[in-house]
């Protein structure tokens, strides 16, 4: 460790050290009673400066000594990012990413290496979002479109002190626009585009008296999704193979081939698209000097596609043999004709078209004779959940600041937010399902923050208290046709946390900060899970449980404390240099899939230690702003885990079910836990012997996450931001990230790309003739290879570079503007994200397929 941080000093230093400064002394900025609304006047000229709340006082972000990117909205707008998925392409060492269908409308958000993939509640994010200083607990329905947005900030390394809850990797704080006290303003925007998009936003901020102010913004969005939904029967006789489609039915009456009607297009409907409305409204209140009031409250009505997904292999050994599989095939065999199978015939060949539908193909209470899903049930079948994700998602939140003195700031802090949502989800690509799961989460969490900020020419200081309590009703319908299997869920989770921190910033000298930071917190969950397994006999209309169910109840809990040091020192007023060390968590979770008895329970949590120096630099007269980082993060605790597959018991628990798989001792080769576990494989006759069901000879298995907990783990890695304006109108940005991970458990990561990096120019062309500006832009996003299973790299994602370019006309006289663009510029394809299922013992894999290339036109107008 030591070694790794005196090579990187001494290369931060060598860049740093030869520069000369252009400008003067910054002056620190002012209490947050002062700002008003959130920013201060810059310090001098050159780009533009943002003023971010990472430290909970507000502070210029060169001034602030840890990584953090800050991004205005005019910055995202142009680069073509419209919502936090985005967010990814431009900070180093960040993976934002759309969530896949089996996860529902949320974002999966890795800093620094560590992150979270599946967003159900038995997991915690590693990443803390707040918006507005309010936190926001889930990564479900965090999507948030860019509405409103004044900037960005994206801390990236754990902010245990001042952030807490599950900021092991980092924190997201989304700064809204506050309607301002001297100005009325307005504006309008259309966008239309690739995909039948229409986006229309509208706001305005206008003051009332002196002292008050109010603002709304408006934004609806729609768009047709990418990938095509096929009717596999329509397909099937459009490509002369009606025999290939046997007796399964046409999805809709435009798809169906019949006396004198042949359909032009067998495409019935899309995934991916857009459906979207949202409204904000604000209120700015400043009834005396030194004391300010913002109050917010906003509504989103949500009804966006699936995300679009192919399945890009699947092993037909298993849907060609397995006895469910073949049995629910038959039903639509046409005897003499070529059997109806799951094979090669359900392959579109095309990333951008699917067969599935998110429909059972039978009704409920079907009864396939030999099939041991389809049993006569009347809780079996019958299932169709479309292919959209209704999601509402509203909340209230204020922030009450008042000067004690002219040093001193009292502030208060208040939210309540409440999400509705439910989504379908399949893994086969076909429209006859092999598992076809229903989620629906009602959520509603209040938080509160009461802390002192100080602001003295030795010294700045912050002490608060953070109060988070929510509760989640979660229903599923987990359909296991392979299994025979199917569950109904309900689970409630009551999670609570409280903590106390404090942080100062002290200094010796004009030049010399030492930092030092303390949290505790107090987080418990309390889980009330309740996984039925229907055993209804054939006829009946009661429910009744079968045998094999899972219920219990668990209270997850963590205390501990946190804490941070640093010291930084300023070359010259323009350079900065600073190290730090500190602690991070995030909170331990359990299985939220248990397939059967003895899968429950709670999983490890997560700590580490964080070591880091780096540097920030404004030279050139402020024509080049440069920010380096490297860092080491140590693990104290961290969960592990593989997939694989136990054997099935039977509904008395006293063996296991016939089969076609032997329970063999399995785990991580290399390691203590190699033969800790028992998994599955493949039965074979002629080396196993005969079935012998106790000893796990020959059984049914079902898939499940192996978990356990070490301590051993490290993350390095380096990254630098810049941004230049060389001449005026010609602006230049670069981003590079790299980290790597090493454990004694694994030799490749998953679900992260060592490497990411972004670069953008643009030039502001003077126009008189058009009385304005015409500006040219080009993006470049690069992602590196990411591993999606750590013992299979044939899966592995390749690396890709992606563009984005704009032009747009800015007329001054009238004050609007018109700009023409495309993501995804040159029609690079691309996986945002695979899952392996093969890995579960499921016969397919998934892939979402990222969006081709999309032009749109969009124009707008101020007031």
């Amino acid at each position: 460790m030591r070694k790794f941080i005196a090579v990187a000093a001494t290369s931060i230093a060598a860049l740093t050290a030869s520069q000369s400064a252009y400008a003067q002394e910054p002056e620190r900025g002012p209490s947050d009673a002062a700002q008003g609304q959130g920013q201060s006047e810059p310090r001098r000229a050159g780009m533009e400066e943002i003023v971010v709340t990472a430290t909970k006082v507000a502070t210029n972000v060169q001034d602030v000594p840890i990584a953090i990117t800050a991004i205005t909205s005019d910055a995202l707008e142009e680069r073509g990012l419209q919502t936090a998925s985005d967010l990814g392409a431009i900070v180093p060492n960040a993976t934002f990413r759309k969530s896949q269908g089996i996860y529902g409308p949320a974002v999966s958000v890795y800093l620094r290496g560590i992150g979270q993939t599946d967003p159900q509640f038995s997991g915690e994010p590693a990443v803390a979002y707040y918006i507005d200083d309010v936190y926001y607990p889930f990564l479900f329905g965090s999507q948030f479109d860019l509405l409103d947005l004044d900037h960005v900030e994206v801390l990236r390394g754990p902010q245990g002190t001042l952030f807490g809850r599950n900021s092991i990797a980092g924190a997201v704080n989304m700064v809204s626009k506050t309607p301002s006290l001297t100005d009325a303003s307005a504006f309008v925007e259309v966008t239309v585009g690739s995909y039948d998009r229409r986006d229309a936003r509208a706001g305005f901020s206008v003051p009332v008296t002196d002292n008050l102010a109010l603002g709304a913004s408006f934004v609806s969005k729609k768009r047709t999704g990418y990938q095509d939904m096929v009717d596999f029967s329509c397909q099937m006789y459009k490509d002369g193979t009606p025999e290939l489609a046997g007796s399964f039915p046409f999805q809709t009456p435009k798809t169906t081939f019949g006396p004198g009607q042949e359909p032009d297009s067998c495409v019935f409907d899309h995934l991916g698209g857009e459906d979207t409305r949202a409204i904000r409204g604000s209120l700015y209140w400043e009834p005396t000097d030194g004391v300010s009031l913002s109050i917010s409250a906003d509504y989103l009505d949500q009804n966006d596609e699936i995300t679009a997904e192919y399945i890009f292999e699947t092993d037909y050994a298993q849907t060609t043999t397995r006895g469910n599989f073949v049995t629910a095939f038959d039903q639509f065999s046409i005897p003499g004709e070529t059997p109806f199978r799951w094979d090669e015939r359900f392959e579109t060949g095309d990333p951008y078209k699917t067969y599935d539908n998110y429909c059972d193909a039978f009704p409920a209470g079907t009864n396939i004779e030999g099939n041991t899903y389809y049993n006569g049930s009347v809780f079996r079948g019958g299932k169709c959940y479309g292919n959209t994700v209704p999601l509402k998602n509203r909340g209230v939140q204020g922030k009450l600041i008042v000067g004690l003195t002219d040093s001193v700031d009292f502030t208060a802090i208040a939210g309540w937010r409440a999400l509705d949502m439910s989504f379908g989800a399949a893994s086969d690509g076909t429209p006859l399902n092999d598992s076809i799961i229903f989620h629906s989460y009602d959520e509603d969490h209040v938080t509160g923050e009461l802390r002192l900020t100080g602001q003295h020419d030795w010294l700045d200081w912050v002490g608060g208290v953070f109060y988070y309590k929510g509760t989640a009703l979660h229903l599923g319908q987990p359909q296991g046709v392979r299994a025979g299997t199917q569950r109904y869920q309900t689970d409630t989770y009551k999670p609570e946390s409280i903590a106390g921190y404090a942080n100062a910033i002290l200094r010796p000298t004009d030049r010399l900060s030492l930092t030092g930071g303390l949290r505790y917190s107090d987080d418990k969950k309390v889980v009330d899970f309740n996984s039925i397994n229907d055993g209804t006999p054939p006829g009946q209309t009661e429910f009744v449980a079968g045998g094999v169910s899972t219920i219990f109840d668990i209270t997850i809990a963590t205390k501990r404390w946190d804490w941070k040091a640093g010291i930084d020192y300023e070359l010259t007023p323009d350079v900065l240099v600073y190290a730090s060390a500190g602690s991070g968590y995030r909170l331990p979770g359990f299985n939220a899939r248990p397939s059967q008895p003895g899968q429950e329970g709670q999983t490890a949590g997560e700590a580490l230690i964080s070591y880091e120096i780096g540097a920030k630099a404004e030279l050139l007269d402020r024509r080049l702003r440069l920010n380096v980082a490297v860092f080491q993060m140590d693990f104290t605790e961290r969960p592990a885990g593989f997939s694989g597959q136990e054997a099935q018991l039977t509904d008395d628990l006293q063996g296991f079910v016939p089969g076609d798989s032997t329970v063999v001792p399995d785990g991580p080769a290399g390691t203590s836990y190699s033969d800790a576990f028992s998994s599955c494989r493949p039965y074979d006759a002629g080396t196993d012997g005969p079935r012998n069901v106790d000893g796990g000879v020959g059984v049914n298995c079902v898939a499940r996450a192996f978990n356990y907990a070490l301590a051993d783990g490290t993350i390095r890695g380096f990254e630098g931001e810049i941004e230049a304006e060389p001449i005026d109108g010609l602006r230049i940005n670069g981003s590079v990230g790299y980290n790597t991970f090493k454990a004694p458990d694994l030799d490749r990561r998953t679900s992260v790309p060592d490497w990411t990096a972004s670069g953008g120019i643009q030039y502001d062309i003077r126009t008189d003739m058009l009385h304005g500006t015409i500006t040219p832009r080009l993006d470049w996003f690069y992602t590196g290879k990411i591993a999606y299973n750590s013992a299979l790299p044939e899966y592995d994602g390749p690396a890709y570079s992606v563009f984005n370019g704009r032009i747009t006309y800015a007329n001054e006289d009238h004050d609007f503007e018109v700009a023409l663009g495309a993501t995804n510029l040159f029609n690079k394809f691309y996986y945002r994200q695979k899952i392996i299922f093969q890995a579960f013992g499921l016969p397919t894999n998934l892939g979402q397929p990222a969006p081709p290339r999309e032009w749109y036109l969009s124009f707008k107008k101020r007031f």
